[in-house]
C-alpha cells in the first residue's frame, strides 16, 4: 500500500503527538510493507503567526491532494483570553471540515484491564467498557448564522440541520453498530428543540429500513 500523508501539527501538544504519530506510521510501514510519504503544513495559531490566516490556501491544497491527514491540535491561550479576536485558530478547523466534508467524528472509549485501577470508579463497573461515539461536525450552531446587536448586549448562534446531514451521520453510526453489539443510542433534546425533533425523526426512519441492528 502506498499513501501520501499530510501532517498538520498545529499548536501546542499537537506538534508533539504528530511527531510520535509519524514514527508509529513509519514502524507500521516497515513491519507490514506499506509505503508512506509525508508532507507537512501549518494551521491554527502557528499559521496565523506566519501568514495571518488560520488555514492558508497552501495547507488546504495539500490536504485535498493527500490520501490522509495526521492532525495534531489547534488553539492558544492568547485567544482564550481575548473573545474579541476576529481571527482565531478554530476558524481553520471549521473551514477544513467544510472544505473536505469531514462530517463524522468518531470517539472511542476502550478501557484496557491494565488501567482498571487508574480510575476512581470501581473496576467491576469499568471492566469491558467499549463505547464508540459518533459526533456530527458540519452542522449545528458552529456553522449557523451568528449575530450580535450594535450595543453589544445580545448575541445569537443559529442552530440548524439539514435532513441529509442527520441521515449520513446516522447511517455511519448504524453501520458501526451492526459490527459491534447492535445497539445505538441517539442523544438529542427533542422535547424542546425543533432541530432535535428532526434529528429523532430521521434516526427513527432510518432504523426501520436497517436489518441487523
Amino acid at each position: 500500500m502506498k499513501k501520501n500523508i499530510l501532517i498538520i501539527p498545529g499548536d501546542g501538544i499537537g506538534q508533539e503527538v504528530t511527531t510520535w504519530g509519524k514514527k508509529v506510521l513509519e514502524k507500521i510501514g516497515e513491519n507490514y510493507g506499506h509505503e508512506f510519504s509525508f508532507d507537512e503544513a501549518i494551521m491554527g495559531h502557528t499559521a496565523i503567526e506566519a501568514t495571518g490566516n488560520p488555514l492558508p490556501d497552501e495547507t488546504l491544497a495539500k490536504a485535498k491532494a493527500s490520501d490522509a491527514i495526521l492532525f495534531g491540535a489547534i488553539g492558544h491561550i492568547k485567544y482564550d483570553n481575548d473573545p474579541s479576536a476576529k481571527v482565531r485558530p478554530e476558524q481553520g478547523l471549521l473551514k477544513i471540515r467544510k472544505e473536505l466534508g469531514l462530517y463524522a467524528n468518531l470517539r472511542p472509549i476502550l478501557l484496557f484491564d491494565e488501567l482498571l485501577d487508574a480510575s476512581s470508579l470501581k473496576p467491576e463497573i469499568l471492566q469491558g467498557t467499549d463505547i464508540l461515539f459518533f459526533r456530527e461536525l458540519t452542522g449545528d450552531v458552529y456553522f449557523g448564522e451568528k449575530n450580535r446587536n450594535e450595543d453589544n448586549t445580545f448575541a445569537s448562534d443559529l442552530m440548524n440541520y439539514h435532513r441529509y446531514e442527520v441521515e449520513r451521520i446516522a447511517r455511519k453510526a448504524y453501520d458501526a453498530a451492526r459490527t459491534r453489539n447492535k445497539r445505538l443510542c441517539s442523544v438529542d433534546k427533542a422535547n424542546v428543540l425543533e432541530t432535535s425533533r428532526l434529528w429523532r425523526e430521521v434516526v427513527q426512519e432510518i432504523a426501520k429500513g436497517i436489518s441487523g441492528c
